[in-house]
């Protein structure tokens, strides 16, 4: 099955369902398609999934070595990965790879479980091809995580077709001056399972959070983690509503503290040009809590990778995620300076075949300026042709 046909069968399926703001709630809709992917990574091995699996991965999957990297001491097959907050309590870790992506970041995972903010806390804007989220952590927590990983019987780090990273929150109970030990907590008994391991303290739905970012509170909680004997190469992940002052701040400090790489962005809370736009409660963005995501989000998550590749001094691993949702807008985010690229939103919205068809625009933007591997566009300033 082509492409373009099986883009069919996903807007046949799903393209009503995703081009109205009404109708079934987001995250209900989120979920039914989670368990449906629980089910599948189970029961992977299992002829007739692995039958099914196999030929989905024909299609989804691209096997170029031109896309291959070594990061964080992991083989990446391509660079680009699903971000976290879709699979947040790793049902689909022995899937992700299926589905084309080179890396899965599985999470938030919290040390206590916790059920979130109040619902409804998901919405669709699906005129502008974005999301309003105030989940808040929602998950079962890092001992259940994993039990569930486990259960998935998934290779080993450094053996795996898909590198998994693993994401990590504050359990909302645990005070802020505690926060460093809730982290080390979930650190410690995950980091066997994980590729590379991030620092979350950008998400606008846990309160207080954000305010980690700031110097002090960074370096304590860095160096509770990196301390810890079985720490993984170690990311932090930031907001796009920082000023360029606090980028940079960020970026000298997380050098100075063996840091190994940095993620943006998080979701937002500038509402952008959408202030007035009401969702499904009836309210407008101005006035709705939560973090914006998707395609409004593009134009500031390649400003922040442009401002963190210059003060990063270009040898610091950066990760783009926010708006991408083409191969124009990834290749645009890795000429900018990011070795990877995240996507999420976006392949809600444009269906499974957003995979292939970004890796298929890098691998001939890499034959149009004549590069021989990924490697060589990262940070190059090139435009796309």
């Amino acid at each position: 099955m082509t492409n373009n046909k099986k883009n069919d069968l996903y807007n046949i399926l799903l393209g009503q369902l995703l081009s109205q703001d009404e109708g079934i709630d987001a995250e209900i809709l989120s979920n039914s398609a989670l368990n449906a992917i629980k089910f599948a990574s189970l029961n992977r091995n299992f002829p007739i999934f692995s039958s099914i699996l196999s030929k989905a991965s024909n299609d989804l999957q691209r096997n170029n070595t031109s896309l291959n990297q070594i990061i964080f001491d992991s083989h990446f097959k391509n660079p680009l990965g699903l971000a976290a907050g879709f699979d947040k309590n790793g049902v689909g870790a022995g899937l992700w790879s299926y589905f084309g992506f080179g890396f899965a970041e599985l999470g938030t995972i919290t040390w206590h479980a916790q059920k979130g903010n109040p619902k409804p806390r998901l919405f669709r804007i699906a005129k502008e091809k974005a999301a309003l989220n105030r989940m808040g952590f929602n998950n079962e927590g890092a001992k259940k995580f994993f039990k569930t990983i486990e259960k998935q019987k998934i290779p080993t780090p450094g053996n795996r077709p898909c590198v998994l990273g693993i994401n990590l929150g504050k359990s909302k109970i645990t005070s802020l001056y505690e926060a460093h030990t809730d982290y080390a907590l979930s650190l410690e008994l995950l980091a066997p399972l994980a590729d590379y391991a991030v620092i979350n303290v950008s998400s606008p739905n846990t309160p207080g959070l954000r305010t980690l970012q700031g110097t002090q509170q960074i370096k304590k909680l860095i160096k509770t983690l990196k301390d810890l004997p079985n720490c993984p190469p170690l990311l932090v992940k930031i907001a796009p509503d920082l000023s360029n002052e606090e980028i940079d701040e960020i970026s000298r400090v997380v050098k100075e503290n063996g840091i190994d790489g940095i993620i943006a962005i998080n979701t937002s809370l500038n509402r952008f040009n959408l202030k007035k736009l009401k969702i499904k409660t009836g309210n407008t963005l101005e006035i709705e809590n939560g973090g914006l995501s998707g395609l409004p989000l593009q134009e500031r998550g390649l400003e922040v990778i442009t401002r963190l590749r210059r003060s990063t001094n270009n040898d610091l691993p950066l990760i783009g995620v926010g708006g991408i949702c083409s191969a124009r807008s990834a290749w645009e985010r890795i000429a900018a300076g990011a070795s990877l690229i995240q996507i999420y939103t976006g392949w809600i919205f444009e269906g499974p075949t957003l995979v292939p068809d970004i890796l298929d625009g890098l691998i001939l933007q890499m034959e149009k300026h004549g590069f021989r591997n990924i490697k060589e566009a990262i940070g190059s300033g090139e435009p796309w042709k």
